[in-house]
């Protein structure tokens, strides 16, 4: 019996996976535990029906065809448009809505849980009324440092902001990139909602203080069922351009949940890729959620960025926040501009404007008219049909080590790679007339 669920296993997976880890998610005692859920119960309920969808995702890519992805993509943005009007009243964790990839790639969602924890835990400081202003700074470091030491419990992801995280994952030439965002952009755009509003939130409590969060906290919940949901974000925003105040204050803890929301996309676009066994796509799984992890000395890198709208108001939507272009696009650029010099020695200056456009299009959602539907090595070698390719650059689990170096040379090379974004001034509670 036993030997033939090994068999099932293996014919199901690819491979027998190793065991894995399953140690429950266990919150930080404090005395804030649960203040979000009691203080702003619809806004716990909205992050927890982003959750479900967040989970159910995995399952629905790797177990359907992507013959049929405009269909599942419309379908299931209508399912989990509705669990957003209609929110749960609990946290789902991952392994509720897709037990399949549980099984297969079950660090993947230890990694995702443990991170959520961190929201709830974060969200919890800030609602807290038995937290004095001036100490709320205090019990977030605490939950950040129990977030990045507590590693038999959880797969912490970086403090580092995603300029570093992204140049040490090396993605952009495997075959999979950005095919969720390609072929499922409404499911994409949705997410995008996700990544809008919980940066929002956290600023909502900022600019309220203790004593006069419930109103803007109720602003940014009508805001995205007003305006948010019915015009959606086109690319995904930043912890840096949603939530300055917040950013300032826990670098950390902002970068932390760039690096998860940065993993949803990839992981949902390693999945949702027909071209590899599901061992090689856990293979890849690992090797991102590795080199996007908790690496000692990543803290002093977490204020290495810059703040691009200091006096953001999370209780309106302008236009910047809808535009496809932003601080991830700025990355990604770069990142290109770093790799082109090793993979296109001799391409003339058209064609490189060409890659710099295919990039560009490449990042927004859906397929454009003239673009080529797939990933951006796709795009790019119908550009430059001799492009080199670095080794571990496309492989599943293999990392392309020359491209990281000099992609991480590329970034440290840059004044803004030097520079530290300013704390903020907890001392004085905010208050909202």
């Amino acid at each position: 019996m036993a030997g033939g669920l090994g068999a099932a296993l293996a014919g199901a997976f690819g491979a027998p996976a190793l065991a894995e880890q399953r140690n429950a998610v266990a919150h930080l005692r404090g005395p804030y535990n649960l203040a979000l859920y009691y203080r702003h119960n619809q806004a716990y309920r909205i992050g927890a029906g982003m959750h479900f969808f967040h989970s159910k995702q995995h399952d629905l890519l790797q177990l359907t065809s992507l013959a049929d992805h405009a269909a599942v993509d419309a379908s299931f943005d209508a399912e989990a448009t509705r669990w957003l009007r209609e929110p749960p009243r609990t946290e789902p964790v991952m392994p509720y809505y897709s037990s399949w990839i549980d099984r297969a790639m079950h660090t993947l969602f230890r990694t995702i849980d443990w991170t959520h924890m961190h929201h709830e835990q974060t969200y919890d400081v800030m609602a807290s009324t038995d937290i004095p202003w001036p100490e709320k700074k205090a019990w977030t470091d605490r939950a950040v440092r129990y977030y990045l030491t507590e590693q038999t419990r959880g797969v912490p992801r970086s403090p580092a902001p995603l300029e570093v995280t992204m140049r040490r994952a090396g993605i952009m030439m495997k075959p999979y990139f950005n095919y969720f965002r390609t072929f499922y952009p409404l499911d994409q755009s949705l997410f995008y909602v996700a990544h809008w509003w919980h940066p929002a939130l956290y600023e909502a409590q900022m600019i309220g203080g203790n004593r006069s969060q419930e109103a803007p906290v109720r602003s940014v919940i009508d805001l995205m069922y007003r305006e948010v949901l019915a015009r959606r974000p086109q690319r995904m925003l930043l912890s840096r351009e949603i939530m300055p105040r917040y950013a300032r204050m826990s670098p950390e803890s902002g970068n932390i949940f760039d690096n998860l929301h940065m993993l949803h996309g990839i992981a949902y676009s390693i999945l949702a890729y027909e071209g590899w066994s599901t061992a090689e796509k856990r293979a890849e799984m690992y090797r991102v959620i590795d080199a996007m992890g908790y690496q000692p000395g990543d803290e002093r890198l977490a204020r290495r960025f810059a703040i691009p709208y200091p006096d953001m108001d999370p209780r309106r939507y302008p236009g910047w926040m809808r535009s496809p272009e932003g601080e991830m696009t700025r990355i990604m650029m770069e990142m290109i501009q770093e790799m082109m010099p090793m993979m296109m020695p001799g391409a003339s200056r058209a064609q490189q404007a060409a890659a710099m456009a295919a990039l560009a299009a490449n990042g927004r959602l859906g397929v454009e008219r003239g673009e080529t539907a797939g990933s951006l090595a796709d795009a790019l070698r119908r550009i430059v049909p001799d492009m080199q390719m670095m080794p571990g650059a496309v492989e599943p689990g293999e990392t392309p080590d020359m491209m990281v170096r000099t992609m991480l040379d590329g970034w440290a090379s840059r004044p803004a790679s030097r520079r530290d974004v300013a704390g903020i001034d907890m001392s004085t509670e905010p208050a909202l007339g």
